[in-house]
């Protein structure tokens, strides 16, 4: 069974790189985000057409979380359970939206999705960016991973098999970093940040990744800008968590480089992992 995550980066715009790749990789269980689409805008005929259902939770202009599984989809909750989500506004109203960003609550946005997919509660996820420190986009980015480690204290068990994926804008080690001397004072690698993804590892949770590739310089994301990507000057921001039982049965883990390359890429790389039957 292959498992990926993937910040697609809009799906409407990538949608030809996601479907040639998945006919090249052939994941069993896709999980994106960003897809920045409302959910009646999802593109469910071509997901179907590849051999794949889709699950889409999505606000229109911005965020957006997916499923796409050729083993089923089951007990599918959506921002933890706690109601729908905004929708983002029309492009007139942008301004406006930006100026009131700040008192707006993540945990009105769509970046959360999970379901039962091959016998695996899987858990697609999207967390805020944070922008910068002391900041209400900070602090919120805080308290969406609390809201997050809630949900797993009182939902699940670490018993179960479990994958939680997505971009999670959080470089757990100065490792998953290009140079941390770069990053001094900055998001992602903060102390907090950090201590947020902790905490799920001490729920019970396993860096996926890590179980095969204990090396530095292996990064998902790169920015657009001065050809970071060819500089190698990026980080490890897409992660897949898995838990005891999943880490057992887990005996490959890769960040696909080459589906960072090429036409109209996604800034992020694909992540996954194989799990043995």
């Amino acid at each position: 069974m292959r498992i990926a995550t993937w910040n697609v980066n809009s799906l409407k715009a990538r949608m030809e790189r996601v479907e040639e790749w998945l006919a090249e990789r052939a994941p069993d269980v896709l999980l994106m985000q960003e897809t920045k689409l409302a959910d009646e805008a999802a593109p469910a005929m071509p997901f179907q057409m590849a051999g794949y259902e889709l699950l889409h939770h999505g606000e229109g202009r911005w965020n957006g979380v997916a499923i796409a599984s050729r083993v089923g989809i089951a007990d599918v909750v959506t921002n933890f359970g706690d109601g729908p989500v905004r929708r983002s506004p029309g492009a007139d109203a942008i301004a406006e939206a930006v100026a009131a960003e700040a008192s707006e609550s993540p945990m009105d946005e769509a970046r959360m999705i999970s379901a039962v997919c091959g016998g695996v509660r899987v858990v697609s996820i999207y967390a805020p960016n944070g922008r910068a420190l002391d900041t209400p986009f900070y602090r919120a980015k805080l308290a969406w991973f609390d809201r997050l480690a809630r949900w797993l204290r009182d939902s699940c068990d670490p018993s179960q098999p479990i994958v939680i994926g997505g971009d999670f804008n959080v470089a757990p080690e100065d490792l998953d970093v290009y140079d941390p001397g770069e990053f001094v004072g900055a998001t992602h690698v903060s102390a907090p940040e950090r201590a947020a993804v902790a905490a799920l590892r001490d729920w019970g949770l396993v860096d996926a990744y890590r179980l095969h590739h204990p090396e530095p310089g292996k990064f998902s994301w790169w920015d657009y800008r001065a050809g970071n990507f060819h500089k190698g000057l990026g980080m490890r921001i897409d992660h897949l968590y898995v838990t005891a039982t999943v880490a057992a049965r887990c005996t490959a883990a890769e960040i696909d480089r080459d589906a960072r390359k090429g036409k109209l890429p996604s800034d992020h790389a694909p992540v996954y992992i194989d799990l043995a039957d």
